[in-house]
């Protein structure tokens, strides 16, 4: 089975000209989306309006901006002439954002027998952290909507991070446009993207994660997605090669854990074969001992047999034949050392 991985990204906009762009492109409203491979025009009619807009980006714009211009402009009265700029000059020339993109979506294979309805559901919970763990407020979202016209499903929600602040110069409070208000690092980005994947997890859906702590470089959405057609194959080969790992691991645990009782079983022979060759050592020299030629040649013949096959060691021949009528047959089988025969000597001297 495929991993589902919950997927959040933040793209700052950073002038209005990119911001008129990125409106054409979310209200599908260029025609040269005619001839993306990426969008299916016939399907655009189903693309879901979370936050509803029916004007142009720039322009909605300006009306959730209003006061941060009216103040712009208050404060450029008392500028000097060569200092003075418009309200679109100050926004376009400045380093900070205008706005930011939220993206959200989720592998191609998360989609998959959902309903329309689910899709929204999906949709207002990913709304939810918008507002409940990023802390934008309605009145901030300029607009969001759900592509259905592409291979998965996926909203863009792009907000107006305005806020007031109060600035100790001036002793008021003023107005600017600040992301870091809200997303204020990279370090903070992973932990936000740590309380989106929980909260999806907390309504039920069965998702992972994106790689934690990854350093591969930000890009925006469009590019990443033209970089990536074949990311959900290679998730995929991701996915088995995860799962074939997964049951490599657990396949080498059970063999581990056999071969611990293996090794018990093993022990267990060893001291089994252990005491039947102490017994046999026993058995053979009372046989020997009996002297009776017949069952003597059958004896040494096993007892040969049994060194043959280092079960019995030239110490257990010396103990079993010493003063039987088998003693030379066995010694010169063995090739007992002559410490042997010396210490059978003195036994004999004694």
């Amino acid at each position: 089975m495929s991993l589902n991985y919950a997927i959040f990204r933040s793209g700052p906009i950073y002038n209005l000209s990119t911001l008129g762009q990125i409106g054409s492109h979310n209200r599908r409203k260029k025609k040269i989306y005619k001839s993306n491979p990426d969008i299916n025009l016939n399907l655009s009619h189903n693309n879901i309006e979370i936050v509803p807009l029916d004007k142009k980006y720039v322009k909605k714009f300006y009306e959730l901006t209003k006061d941060y211009k009216k103040q712009h402009n208050e404060r450029m009265k008392n500028e000097r002439k060569d200092r003075k700029r418009a309200y679109y000059q100050m926004l376009n020339e400045s380093k900070n954002v205008v706005a930011d993109e939220l993206i959200f979506t989720a592998t191609n294979e998360f989609f998959k027998n959902m309903t329309i309805e689910d899709i929204k559901e999906w949709a207002n919970t990913c709304m939810e952290f918008v507002y409940d763990d990023l802390g934008y407020t309605k009145e901030q979202v300029l607009h969001a909507v759900i592509h259905m016209d592409e291979k998965t499903p996926h909203i863009h929600c792009v907000v107006i991070p305005l806020v007031k602040k109060f600035d100790k110069r001036t002793n008021t409070d003023r107005y600017t446009i600040s992301k870091k208000q809200y997303i204020k690092n990279k370090r903070h980005l992973s932990i936000l993207q740590d309380k989106f994947y929980a909260r999806l997890v907390s309504k039920g859906y069965d998702l992972k994660r994106g790689i934690k702590g990854s350093n591969k470089k930000h890009i925006p959405f469009q590019e990443y997605k033209r970089n990536n057609k074949n990311y959900n194959n290679y998730s995929n080969k991701y996915d088995l090669i995860k799962n074939d790992n997964i049951r490599y691991k657990r396949e080498i645990k059970l063999l581990k854990l056999k071969i611990i009782k293996l090794e018990k079983e093993k022990l267990k022979l060893k001291k089994a074969i252990l005491i039947i060759i102490n017994s046999l050592k026993i058995f053979f020299r009372n046989v020997l001992q009996l002297n009776i030629e017949i069952i003597n040649n059958l004896v040494v013949k096993e007892i040969k047999n049994i060194f043959f096959h280092n079960q019995f060691t030239i110490q257990d021949i010396y103990n079993i034949s010493r003063g039987t009528s088998k003693e030379s047959e066995l010694f010169e089988y063995a090739q007992i050392s002559n410490y042997h025969k010396k210490y059978k000597d003195n036994e004999n001297m004694k």
